[in-house]
């Protein structure tokens, strides 16, 4: 039987590392520590995210709300993103994470540290991509949902990633939101949706639509 491929590599400290893999900062590499929970996005599920997203990142603004390495937002900012906002309830993950937006100077792009949950019922800010990421453990993806579609998080026609463990249902979704785009790789299952449908022919003619790949 061959063996899995690991999603990151392991450095001789103990730490473990991803790479970006597109845009103006492809190859640069990020190291993070094995944190419980911390499980970054392998490099293949991300491929095929971006290129979901080729049409619309270029000026997007993006929060990654469960950032862990960071790989998800630092990738975006590589892509064109505008503006990103990574958020990480380990200080040690989110002071990783700031250390590299200040290595490879990226502007628009900030980290904070504090609870998904608490921070989506402060202040709301307008995005167009949504990173949801979390634990495969916990149960987060659902009340995360309902908070950024109630608390005016989401842009017209934003675009909501959600990574979940493959063998656990898609939770309920909002009104309004449709999984455009869906795919299974490994034990991770992960979706593409779309908020703010107002019809089919209207949702026909956005960019990054179609269940198939």
């Amino acid at each position: 039987m061959p063996k899995r491929r690991p999603i990151a590599d392991r450095t001789p400290g103990g730490r473990e590392r991803v790479r970006i893999i597109g845009g103006t900062h492809r190859g640069r590499v990020i190291e993070f520590l094995p944190l419980s929970g911390l499980r970054p996005t392998p490099d293949r599920i991300r491929e095929t995210l971006f290129n979901w997203l080729r049409t619309i990142l270029p000026g997007a603004d993006c929060l990654d709300l469960f950032a862990g390495s960071g790989v998800l937002g630092l990738e975006a900012a590589s892509r064109g993103a505008r503006r990103v906002v990574l958020v990480d309830h380990a200080a040690e993950a989110a002071a990783r994470i700031a250390r590299y937006i200040a290595q490879f100077e990226l502007h628009g792009v900030s980290v904070h540290c504090g609870d998904a949950l608490a921070w989506l019922r402060g202040p709301a800010q307008g995005f167009d991509v949504v990173f949801l990421d979390p634990p495969f453990s916990s149960d987060l993806l659902e009340p995360c949902c309902q908070l950024l579609d109630r608390g005016g998080w989401l842009k017209p026609a934003a675009r909501i990633y959600l990574e979940m463990d493959r063998h656990r249902p898609l939770p309920s979704l909002p009104p309004g939101w449709r999984v455009i785009r869906e795919k299974k790789a490994g034990q991770v299952c992960y979706y593409l949706c779309l908020s703010d449908l107002i019809d089919d022919h209207a949702s026909a003619d956005l960019p990054g639509c179609g269940r198939s790949d």
